[in-house]
């Protein structure tokens, strides 16, 4: 064995496997991260890298930086994501007990503009050839995966409740929703009870109206547990399917689809997509006009949504301003849609300049912008203490960074939105946050928990 990574990236004929990368999410331990028919899908374990606390990103990033500076790499397709390649999931807070990690897989496909590969990574002294690459692929898609929970998320468990009823009926106590559940699943409330969570929402709104602070975010948690078992591999196939502009990720029991990325670093350019308000879809049912008219209306013409949208913007660029040569962002956000809601959206794009004779990595400018105004709150640092607060409830990796990182630099990090972690190999917990501002309604905001809870529902085959 040698210490030193070594890999073999070849290109791949894309052709021969016509649905794009989600037609190789087989197993239930895949890694991967995709949008539309591309992206990047791992398979296997080489490395890995933990940490927790504040120093969570830098440390990663050394870390990784180690690995790659001495590396063997043979790479003849020389693209964003080819060579050596890491997986990474990271705590939304500094005070998280939820460990960040890097993953390295052993295999790893990847397909972009039209261009496929095969990479191949390994500590091992042995020749790398295109034949054993394409080899190790075939046995990772042809053996047996286990199921790939992460273990019991710290936050408070979920109360066990035997026979749905309605919500209102489960004042001051666990809810289960009235949900037709599929196979014999239930569902549950996590840390707080609905009725709890909109007492935190009216908490934030009158801390807002003291003038603490502009913004807040408050997240709140679901249990499925689900007999024939949770299976990661489904749930992956179901939401590229379903949410093909958003980007579905899955890394160690990690899964979701996100519709927000917080640095796509590509060379010297780097860009964001930036969300902050929100519309329920089966709000437009009996409206008039059309359905985008509606979204318009509401939410591009809504004082407190462009008011919310407008302290997202700001957070971002203002973090982002000390690493750039140049920035632009749209002068007017666009509404994005998605199957279950519209979005306020803008995106931001920047050049890179040099910090002390280098490009700042990925994980530097994660370092510098998480947590943004649009999964924490403003000013951050008061809508942490507050988040710690009212919440009752460890994120974990819920809105914290999630993506990948190459050799080179390069990367992409969405925001662990609309996602969940899968803890046993029959539970699941989901997570759901709100902006909270100023004139924010607690029974508007659950609703629209509800909203954002609906791609992993289905996905797991539970209609809401």
């Amino acid at each position: 064995m040698t210490s030193t990574f070594r890999t073999l990236t070849v290109p791949l004929d894309a052709e021969t496997f016509p649905g794009g990368l989600p037609s190789f999410l087989v197993r239930d331990d895949v890694l991967c991260w995709t949008r539309r028919e591309a992206g990047l899908v791992g398979f296997g374990e080489i490395a890995r890298f933990t940490a927790t606390g504040p120093e969570r990103f830098l440390e990663a990033d050394i870390w990784w930086r180690h690995q790659v500076l001495e590396a063997d790499i043979q790479d003849s397709v020389g693209c964003p994501g080819t060579g050596p390649v890491a997986f990474g999931s990271f705590a939304f807070s500094k005070a998280s007990a939820h460990e960040s990690r890097l993953l390295v897989p052993e295999i790893v496909v990847g397909l972009r503009d039209g261009q496929a590969w095969l990479t191949q990574l390994t500590f091992d002294d042995g020749d790398l050839t295109e034949a054993g690459a394409r080899a190790a692929l075939d046995r990772w898609l042809h053996s047996t995966s286990a199921n790939p929970g992460i273990g019991a998320n710290p936050g408070t468990s979920a109360t066990v409740v035997d026979d749905p009823v309605p919500a209102a009926a489960q004042a001051g106590g666990a809810v289960v929703r009235p949900l037709p559940l599929a196979a014999g699943a239930t569902l549950h409330t996590g840390s707080l009870s609905e009725e709890g969570w909109m007492a935190a929402v009216a908490a934030g709104v009158a801390e807002i109206r003291t003038g603490a602070l502009e913004k807040l975010v408050l997240a709140r948690d679901v249990v499925a547990t689900v007999p024939t078992g949770v299976k990661a591999a489904e749930v992956l196939r179901e939401l590229s399917a379903r949410y093909r502009e958003c980007w579905t990720y899955g890394v160690d029991g990690l899964v979701g689809a996100t519709p927000e990325m917080l640095i796509q670093v590509e060379g010297r350019t780097a860009q964001a997509r930036v969300l902050a308000g929100t519309l329920d879809r089966r709000d437009a049912d009996g409206m008039a006009g059309s359905p985008l008219e509606f979204a318009e209306r509401v939410l591009a013409g809504s004082e407190k949504q462009r008011h919310e949208h407008d302290i997202a913007i700001q957070s971002l660029t203002t973090q982002l301003a000390p690493f750039s040569e140049a920035m632009n962002a749209h002068s007017e956000p666009f509404i994005l849609e998605l199957p279950n809601v519209w979005h306020l959206a803008s995106d931001v794009k920047a050049e890179l300049a040099e910090v002390e004779g280098h490009v700042p990595t990925c994980l530097a400018l994660i370092n510098a912008l998480h947590p943004t105004a649009a999964v924490c709150g403003t000013p951050t640092t008061v809508a942490g203490a507050l988040i710690r607060k009212l919440e009752h409830l460890d994120r974990g990796p819920y809105a914290g960074p999630v993506g990948w990182l190459d050799a080179a630099g390069n990367g992409e990090w969405g925001i662990a939105l609309r996602g969940a972690v899968i803890e046993s190999p029959h539970t699941v917990r989901l997570y759901a946050g709100c902006g909270v501002v100023d004139g924010s309604v607690p029974e508007t905001e659950l609703a629209e928990t509800w909203a954002k809870f609906r791609p992993m529902l289905e996905s797991l085959g539970i209609s809401s």
